[in-house]
């Protein structure tokens, strides 16, 4: 399906998030309009043209949904394969159910990454007891031992470091299928935030340099403090991905740098982490920090629009508002250019994002280590 779309059209957005805020608000500027499918009401409702708040399941929504829009994209990767099959026989689904299935199971991620030549942590398939403790003694302690799907934030998983805790770590993970992967000693964890259009064009913004607090994105510095060929090489590696998925539309993959040194040269190499097939936290500092930001360009590249530059307006220093941070709006807004995103949450929940503030940096002006936004 190769629908033409024009402003006045209705896009569909699975997901009622703060990414399908930001995605809505996108589309408006552009003079679209958005239709939110999901199963609770989030803070998508308040700024789009129409809602269904409806289980992935139920199919005369899903009709329903998929006769009132052109295309249909989501906010999040863990929109059940049924539910995608189903929208994608009526509509176009852009990510395509091939991006969506590849990454919804780190197992078959992984996989798939090795296949095309980019390289992972070694890694091993756990079904059960007997198979975790196989992958250990085949990669080592310590290790992560990860649930296969719908695992984020640091959820989903357990640091094993005895051999002793083996059964508790299995039993604590829902004795589900999961993964076992073995440590990367990496300097910094990066990610590439690109973008695939229809007729195949890539375009990426510089690569983001991230720090986390308790597994959650905290800070994200950009451009990565890393050398000019890395950085070329994360990118043509995000290009590659996107296209041995026959991608369409803003995807993800976060990396570990990895700095070897021999004779006192240092070589830095990538390792990839994960793929999200959607808009990123990390990339929230393009809406104030960049020509285009990921939100219009997941929008223009959905609906086979030309992608736009992805040039950034400078240095950028963007952290992560969470749980009781966003109380503090009013002496953020104070700050000489700061921008400030607040994403209409009502409740602040330790660990929950509830905005994020950008700050756009002269090209020579250094980052600081001052942990006050």
């Amino acid at each position: 399906m190769n629908p033409r779309i024009n402003p006045g059209d209705t896009i569909g957005i699975l997901g009622s998030g703060q990414l399908g805020r930001m995605l809505a608000m996108a589309a408006a500027r552009l003079g679209l309009r958005t239709h939110i499918y999901a199963p609770d009401r989030g803070p998508a409702l308040d700024v789009c043209a129409q809602a269904t708040i409806a289980s992935y399941e139920d199919e005369e929504a899903l009709a329903a949904f998929a006769a009132s829009v052109v295309v249909v994209s989501y906010e999040f990767e863990n929109v059940p394969a049924s539910t995608a099959a189903f929208l994608a026989a009526r509509r176009a689904v852009r990510p395509g159910p091939k991006a969506l299935a590849t990454t919804q199971d780190r197992l078959t991620e992984k996989a798939f990454l090795n296949a095309s030549g980019i390289p992972t942590a070694p890694f091993a398939a756990v079904d059960d007891l007997a198979g975790l403790q196989a992958a250990v003694e085949s990669l080592g302690l310590p290790s992560i031992l990860k649930t296969r799907r719908f695992g984020y934030d640091g959820k989903g998983q357990v640091m094993l470091r005895d051999a002793s805790d083996l059964a508790q770590a299995f039993e604590a993970l829902g004795m589900q299928p999961a993964i076992l992967e073995g440590l990367v000693p990496f300097t910094r964890e990066v990610s590439v935030i690109g973008a695939r259009s229809t007729q195949g064009a890539f375009a990426a913004w510089d690569v983001c340099e991230n720090e986390h607090t308790h597994h959650i994105l905290s800070r994200t510095l950009v451009p990565a403090r890393l050398k000019a060929e890395t950085a070329q090489a994360a990118i043509d590696m995000t290009g590659r991905i996107a296209e041995a998925l026959d991608y369409v539309g803003v995807i993800a993959v976060e990396m570990f740098l990895v700095e070897d040194t021999t004779g006192g040269e240092t070589r830095e190499r990538l390792i990839v982490n994960e793929i999200a097939p959607r808009v990123h936290n990390s990339g929230h500092w393009t809406i104030d920090g960049s020509v285009t930001s990921q939100f219009e360009q997941h929008v223009r590249a959905i609906c086979g629009w030309p992608l736009g530059s992805p040039r950034a307006h400078g240095r950028i220093d963007m952290r992560n508002l969470i749980g009781a941070d966003a109380d503090h709006w009013h002496e953020l807004l104070e700050q000489p250019g700061l921008c400030l995103h607040l994403y209409g949450k009502h409740e602040a929940r330790p660990g929950r994002k509830m905005g994020h503030t950008t700050r756009v940096l002269d090209e020579n002006e250094p980052f600081t280590e001052d942990p006050v936004n």
